[in-house]
């Protein structure tokens, strides 16, 4: 079998170029283990959507992809009840659930995500939205959040909202592509509120609204990445560190695209490799102040809560 440990660090290095940045600022065994379940999230993302590394996808129809889905849903529940896989990904999520006791709840809240994209899932309104983001990032930053030790469930719901702030930018930056191919994850009455009907989205006349409605999400973002802030105070130092370092970054796309005004969905919005560098250095800085305060009390009043963490 190929060695799981190479595998996993092509996975993040082809699929993630930002967080696989960041994910080399952790200690060694924790890199190994965010490495391995990214690996996994990957591979579960690229098999729904037909695609290689988050690239390159296929048509595929709904009986299709619910069969795939199907298939994933009966190789986890193998991994989790001990069994070995001869699959790279499920290799290193075994490997994962070993070293880190991961519920099982976690791992098939994520495959909830994508069977919301199987089944082509609407999303009348924001809270929606926001369930979907939980499902398909927030509770990876959960799963994430037990490999660095956590298990306050305060903070858990801290690194929920930062995987939430990610699939939120995600949807800012990527609106226009996910129209392309007949997905739209915008809540309904808002663009209902901008005169859009549904199905029209894609119409040129409606860029405009488009962009204030993905400025919306992008200051939505900010409320989750303030929250996300407070929790790093319980992380081990280099966690915290590689964190703030990814939450920089990914912040950074969002206030591109709130920027850039409609011209910003001619091309993909990205962060040079030099801004990266600039944000990781930035990141340690912002771990020292956030490990230099006391553990953080702010109310989340307001945020998508998960009720059983």
């Amino acid at each position: 079998m190929q060695d799981i440990s190479a595998y996993s660090q092509q996975s993040i290095r082809q699929g993630s170029k930002s967080f696989a940045r960041a994910a080399m600022l952790f200690d060694r065994d924790t890199r190994d283990s965010v490495m391995m379940l990214y690996a996994w999230c990957r591979h579960c993302d690229d098999v729904i959507d037909g695609q290689t590394l988050g690239h390159d996808a296929q048509e595929l129809s709904r009986q299709e992809k619910e069969a795939r889905l199907q298939a994933l849903q009966r190789e986890t529940a193998r991994v989790c009840d001990g069994h070995a896989s001869d699959i790279p990904a499920f290799a290193a999520l075994g490997q994962v659930v070993r070293r880190h006791a991961l519920p099982r709840r976690h791992l098939f809240e994520l495959l909830e995500g994508f069977a919301m994209d199987a089944r082509e899932q609407r999303f009348e309104t924001l809270g929606d939205t926001l369930r979907y983001c939980y499902h398909v990032a927030g509770v990876v930053g959960v799963m994430m959040a037990r490999i660095m030790g956590v298990r306050d469930v305060q903070v858990m719901h801290r690194a929920a909202d930062l995987g939430i702030a990610f699939q939120l930018t995600n949807i800012a930056r990527d609106v226009r592509d996910d129209l392309r191919i007949g997905r739209c994850y915008l809540p309904e009455d808002w663009l209902a509120r901008q005169g859009i009907a549904p199905g029209e989205a894609a119409q040129p006349q409606h860029l405009p609204a488009l962009h204030a409605l993905a400025c919306e999400l992008v200051e939505l973002a900010e409320q989750y990445y303030a929250s996300a802030r407070i929790g790093m105070t319980q992380l081990p130092w280099r966690c915290a560190w590689a964190i703030a370092g990814a939450l920089l970054i990914y912040r950074e796309i969002g206030l591109r695209v709130r920027a850039g005004g409609t011209s910003v969905w001619e091309q993909r919005t990205s962060v040079s490799g030099r801004r990266k560098l600039l944000r990781l250095l930035q990141g340690g800085f912002v771990a020292v102040h956030a490990k230099a305060r006391r553990p953080g009390k702010a109310p989340r009043d307001g945020l998508w809560t998960h009720p059983d963490l």
